[in-house]
């Protein structure tokens, strides 16, 4: 139920575009998993600072899956959206998906989910918007972030 501080999930998402470039590739001339892993968290951060309007810094990365390789001079796309806030923290899902420019071919290449925590003037956590879940995939994106929080919750004790 949105509040008078909410925001739309739509509000802050992130669509994030880079070149795999020479210095990104290993030996095998796909991407280092540490340079989507950077590019992730980059997104994602973007994201949580649209939703919040405050500086952010990353608490967690529940997982992140590499379902294919990445190819020297193709084009990556990352997209972030927040999918669940607390009260100073919020999750936000990043998906990243490569083209191949030489045969325009799309591919989902990775995803993860990050944690990130608001921070105010004085450097400690502060309050953020809630969401206002507009759409079907607005919801069970929720419901499904809701969930890993209290499964996240539960492995700190």
């Amino acid at each position: 139920m949105p509040n008078k501080s909410s925001k739309s999930v739509s509000s802050s998402q992130v669509i994030m575009t880079q070149l795999v470039l020479p210095s990104h590739t290993n030996a095998l001339g796909s991407v280092f998993g540490g340079t989507i892993m950077s590019w992730i968290d980059i997104a994602a951060a973007i994201c949580a600072q649209r939703h919040s309007n405050k500086e952010v810094v990353t608490a967690s990365i529940d997982r992140i899956d590499f379902v294919a390789p990445v190819y020297k001079g193709w084009v990556v796309n990352l997209k972030a959206s927040v999918n669940f806030t607390s009260r100073t923290s919020m999750e936000v899902g990043v998906r990243v998906d490569a083209e191949d420019p030489k045969t325009g071919e799309t591919f989902h290449t990775a995803s993860a989910y990050t944690t990130f925590v608001a921070l105010g003037a004085n450097g400690k956590p502060i309050e953020v918007p809630g969401l206002d879940l507009q759409s079907d995939d607005d919801k069970r994106r929720y419901e499904e972030a809701k969930a890993r929080r209290a499964a996240r919750l539960s492995n700190k004790k």
